[in-house]
């Protein structure tokens, strides 16, 4: 009796499956199933594996206080590789309030030099009624200029203070704006000759096989101390051949009334 006794109770500890039991993670494996960070997105986290961004730190500054100029401009945008529309137009990215800017005043255009590794910003106008100031140079419409590290714009009343940090990434863009109470440029000279005057004056053709101002020749982007017109197609004004290519009749007037 006491035999069968024993028998049953060690039955009665076996196991009922037969699969051997599953080994248990270790306290690492643990540790990187939950995360050391569980509150961070999964985007966050993304981020930092990923090549840093290029930042555009940008300074603006209106003369007028207590304007809505700036109401939309936010702290932080990230922006892809098109040109980044500044206006006050609803497409414009960087919007501006102010009644006498273009819908489109402005825009900045990231590009890769030839041999290059980090992106390099151009600065195309886009008004056709105002010209923008850009580092000493005036900027009409189409007129671009490539931004140096440090570059100072002004237009229609606006001055603005361009810092790039270069990034390898080359998928995107961030721009971080900050508003400056007191003024960022000595001498905004873009303040002085906003508005267009008139219709400026036609520049003498190039000489044989020299060309023609503006285009420098450049593959991936234009010269540093010079404007260059944008590639939209514009209409070239037929010229009137000078007073010293028309020939003179060899007939005489009075002979012919004879």
């Amino acid at each position: 009796m006491s035999i069968l006794t024993y028998h049953f109770r060690n039955h009665s500890h076996k196991s009922p499956s037969s699969d051997p039991p599953q080994p248990r993670p270790t306290p690492s494996r643990e540790l990187t199933a939950t995360g050391s960070e569980p509150d961070v997105p999964l985007e966050v986290r993304l981020l930092s594996m990923e090549k840093p961004l290029t930042v555009l730190r940008v300074s603006l500054h209106h003369p007028t206080p207590g304007l809505a100029t700036f109401a939309n401009v936010p702290q932080r945008l990230q922006h892809d590789t098109s040109p980044l529309l500044v206006g006050r137009g609803p497409d414009a990215h960087l919007r501006l309030e102010l009644p006498h800017l273009s819908r489109r005043h402005l825009s900045l255009e990231p590009y890769l030099e030839k041999g290059g590794t980090l992106l390099t910003f151009n600065l195309k106008a886009l008004s056709r009624k105002s010209c923008v100031w850009v580092n000493g140079l005036t900027l009409r419409f189409l007129e671009q200029v490539p931004l140096s590290t440090i570059s100072r714009v002004a237009f229609s009343g606006i001055q603005m203070v361009v810092h790039i940090e270069g990034g390898t990434s080359l998928e995107a863009f961030v721009c971080c704006f900050h508003l400056s109470p007191s003024p960022l440029i000595d001498r905004p000279q873009a303040e002085e000759t906003d508005e267009w005057e008139g219709v400026p004056q036609e520049r003498p053709p190039p000489a044989p096989g020299q060309q023609a101002p503006g285009h420098l020749g450049f593959l991936h982007g234009p010269g540093p101390s010079q404007p260059s017109p944008g590639r939209a197609t514009e209409t070239q004004l037929q010229r009137e051949p000078p007073d010293s290519t028309l020939r003179q009749p060899r007939w005489s007037p009075r002979a012919s009334l004879g």
